[in-house]
């Protein structure tokens, strides 16, 4: 039976590339690693945000919807991003920096039983970072980030998944999937993919109410990783016995997924590993120009005509 190793990368609605770039480049100096477009609607751009290769597990992904309006908070939704930094010593650097910035933040307190500093970025999108000496083990630091190496954040660590039935998505996260629960309460649940690391972790809240509304600063889905094809099929099979719709195999070029809702509604995706970002771009210019599928190349004229210049800001 197969496992799965983690998170792959989490994707948000943004509603100005440029505001976003600016802010996960020289803000959180994350290295931008693909700018690329939307599969199903090139119109919009596809950022994604990672470490010195954008490998899975670090990689923050948004798609540019500049009509999006406001997201109105509710059930049903992944609500919180978990990011690790090395130390506690980490949090106070970086809520000297969010107060430097401007970024909205809250007092270092704790999140998922560590110490943690919760914060906002432009759009709302709600995050936390969280002191944790486990990280991805294929991080790599990004030379020229804007943030000293013993304070970058390596990668993605919990994910806040707030939902009217908790037991159905403990079902399918246990059952399915072979995470393990490792806490409880009336209220909350966490579920690690791998026992004893933050890196495949999610925190499971109640709420009734409404469901989100979303719009700028939600979230629209997590991708969970997978090793390779061979992985990916007996996850499709897995989906399918459940009685899941799911989205059928896709080649996204850079991995291959898929996509199914859970009985919540959470839009889930399974990607693989490879083939990677470099499959089109070597390491040093990864990020730099608008790149495009195989089957996107020939449209590539009509694609730029629709988007805006991202506009570069050095950090101050």
């Amino acid at each position: 039976m197969f496992t799965i190793p983690g998170h792959h990368h989490i994707s948000m609605i943004t509603k100005n590339a440029s505001q976003n770039n600016h802010f996960y480049k020289q803000i959180l100096g994350l290295r931008r690693v693909k700018v690329t477009v939307n599969q199903d609607d090139p119109s919009m751009y596809h950022l994604f945000y990672g470490d010195k290769t954008g490998s899975p597990g670090t990689e923050l992904t948004f798609f540019e919807i500049p009509m999006s309006g406001h997201t109105y908070r509710g059930t049903n939704a992944i609500t919180r991003i978990g990011l690790l930094v090395p130390s506690v010593e980490s949090l106070h650097y970086w809520k000297e920096r969010f107060e430097k910035y401007d970024v909205y933040h809250d007092e270092i307190g704790t999140y998922a039983n560590r110490p943690a500093l919760k914060f906002e970025d432009p759009d709302g999108l709600r995050l936390v970072l969280l002191a944790s000496s486990e990280r991805i083990g294929h991080w790599e630091t990004w030379e020229k980030s804007t943030v000293p190496k013993e304070h970058q954040i390596q990668g993605m660590g919990p994910i806040e998944i707030t939902v009217r039935r908790l037991e159905k998505l403990a079902n399918t996260l246990i059952d399915m999937f072979g995470y393990t629960e490792v806490s409880r309460n009336e209220s909350e649940a966490i579920f690690q993919s791998v026992e004893g690391e933050a890196f495949g972790e999610i925190v499971a809240k109640y709420m009734d109410g409404p469901v989100e509304r979303p719009g700028r600063g939600s979230i629209h889905h997590l991708a969970i990783r997978v090793r390779n094809d061979e992985e990916l099929e007996y996850w499709s099979e897995q989906v399918k016995q459940r009685g899941f719709h799911s989205s059928g195999i896709v080649d996204r070029f850079y991995f291959k997924s898929l996509y199914f809702r859970e009985s919540n509604g959470i839009l889930f995706e399974i990607a693989t590993d490879e083939p990677g970002f470099t499959v089109d771009s070597d390491v040093e210019s990864l990020g730099e120009q608008l790149d495009l599928p195989p089957f996107l190349e020939e449209h590539r004229e009509e694609i730029e005509a629709k988007l805006a210049p991202i506009e570069e800001q050095e950090e101050k």
